[in-house]
């Protein structure tokens, strides 16, 4: 079979190994490089990026367009504000990073032969694409914020409309996203939704790695609940908190802990205080004690909702990677959630914004653990059969088409 050679364009990326960073993003790469065909990512340069030239079969191409250190903030998620809206800066640094974008989308499309470009995010690196992609076939793939940026602006709208208008295909990674994706333009015919992969060897049941993650935060055999992601409104970990505040009474040695950054850190830890010393902030931590804290953990909580600007996870691969780990999940009916999650079988769903439902539904896992195990059981299964990154290569795979006889497009 003829290989392609793809050009990804992505604004995020992880910076170095392990990094969560858009995490996602690594797995997409390397499981398409890992089908044979010759992968090169196209990216904002960013001051934390540790990377060869090439890794795992994906060559980097990262571009520089910011004069000063404090305008290096197209991509990495630090364009938006708490996720609901874009920064100044952002808007700023935008027509100089989609020109730098561009060209360097361009050599090297042209230098490689490329046959199709890839776009991640239809805003921005759609319009990168669909600029660098010339007679080139352009698959977009969406992936939430871009959705999101696009509903809000009428500008961005406009532009995700004509990147729609010359993309052969777009994918999604939930129908919520793939429904409001042809709501902004987007052909029902030429969008599908592709959901994201797991590595299952990496998040995924470790009684060694419980007894060692348990001993380090000093919490022995206490009532666990780990979550994990971004600190933006839209996960929802406000609500987590006045859950474990509710729980207090009932399971007062409950420990809940949270991993990640963002704006809302102050906020978190200030609400954080009120839940008698239940909750912490772990701060950023890499993918591999994110996994050894899934392994660990009683409970996993997944407390997504519309953010005050209706901005939604997509589906968001921490979900998927809780799910792996086999411990039972609690998340929240919004997004794409719910084609993962499966009420009563895979895990439980909630309503969003309920501190008192989701509070029932921890206590209801943390005190029926054969419960917990059966559901934690049936979703690790449920993972290896459909989320594989292989699968999810070979969807994309699908999408790219065949290899033109003419590799030399212009």
């Amino acid at each position: 079979m003829k290989r392609h050679v793809v050009v990804m364009i992505a604004t995020s990326y992880p910076r170095f190994p392990g990094d969560g960073v858009g995490s996602f993003m690594e797995p997409i790469a390397t499981s398409v490089a890992a089908r044979g065909h010759e992968v090169h990512l196209v990216a904002p340069w960013h001051p934390l990026i540790r990377r060869a030239r090439v890794e795992n079969g994906v060559h980097f191409h990262f571009f520089r367009y910011a004069v000063v250190p404090a305008m290096n903030v197209f991509g990495y998620a630090q364009g938006l504000r708490a996720d609901t809206d874009l920064k100044v800066a952002a808007w700023v640094a935008t027509p100089a990073a989609l020109a730098a974008g561009w060209f360097k989308a361009m050599r090297v499309a042209q230098k490689k032969r490329a046959t199709v470009i890839h776009a991640h995010w239809v805003i921005p690196c759609g319009v990168i694409g669909a600029l660098a992609a010339g007679r080139r076939r352009l698959v977009v793939s969406l992936h939430g914020s871009d959705v999101f940026v696009a509903e809000r602006h009428g500008l961005l709208r406009a532009a995700a409309r004509r990147v729609f208008e010359r993309a052969a295909r777009v994918t999604a990674c939930s129908d919520d996203l793939r429904t409001r994706a042809i709501a902004l333009g987007a052909s029902a015919e030429a969008i599908e939704t592709v959901p994201y992969g797991v590595d299952s060897v990496r998040f995924a049941p470790s009684p060694t790695a419980r007894v060692r993650v348990r001993q380090e935060l000093g919490i022995g055999d206490r009532p666990f609940v780990f979550t994990a992601g971004r600190l933006v409104r839209k996960k929802g970990f406000d609500v987590l908190i006045r859950a474990a505040a509710r729980l207090g009474a009932t399971v007062p040695d409950l420990v809940v802990a949270v991993a990640g950054e963002g704006d809302l850190r102050d906020e978190l830890q200030g609400l954080a205080a009120t839940s008698g010393g239940r909750v912490r902030l772990l701060g950023n931590r890499t993918q591999d004690e994110i996994a050894s804290l899934c392994a660990a953990a009683d409970v996993i909580a997944v407390p997504s909702v519309h953010d005050e600007a209706g901005n939604v996870d997509g589906l968001p691969n921490f979900a998927l990677e809780a799910l792996a780990s086999g411990t039972p999940v609690v998340a929240t009916r919004v997004g794409g959630l719910p084609q993962a999650v499966h009420h009563a079988e895979t895990g439980l769903l909630v309503a969003e914004r309920n501190d008192e439902a989701l509070a029932d539904a921890l206590l209801v896992v943390l005190r029926d653990r054969g419960l917990g195990a059966t559901l934690g059981q049936a979703a690790r299964l449920s993972i290896e059969r459909d989320f594989s990154w292989s699968r999810v290569a070979g969807r994309f795979e699908h999408a790219y088409g065949d290899v033109p006889d003419d590799s030399r497009l212009s």
